[in-house]
């Protein structure tokens, strides 16, 4: 089948935990059969229902007002450029 985007592209199938893709190797466009959309919404919502509750979250301690906060010494701007761990998710294991 050619990409209804690219019109040049033919489609390449791939099938990933039950699912299968077609998708564009030019342009990265995905689509998706009959049914396929109503398998990823089913697999999602049992994964979400078996996933236990995550911890509460505290609210951040009040800042300490003391001598490095005002001699210059503030490293707020070294944590700043560290990005936050994050669980992948089903659908970005589905995709990648």
């Amino acid at each position: 089948m050619q990409c209804p985007v690219c019109k040049e592209s033919q489609l390449v199938m791939s099938e990933r935990q039950g699912i299968e893709i077609d998708y564009c190797p030019d342009c990265r466009g995905v689509w998706l059969d009959r049914g396929e959309l109503d398998k990823i919404i089913e697999k999602s919502a049992v994964i979400q229902q078996t996933e236990r509750p995550s911890a509460p979250r505290y609210a951040e301690a009040a800042r300490r007002d003391d001598h490095r906060h005002h001699s210059g010494h503030d490293n707020r701007d070294h944590y700043s450029s560290q990005k936050p761990y994050k669980k992948k998710s089903f659908l970005s294991e589905l995709f990648d």
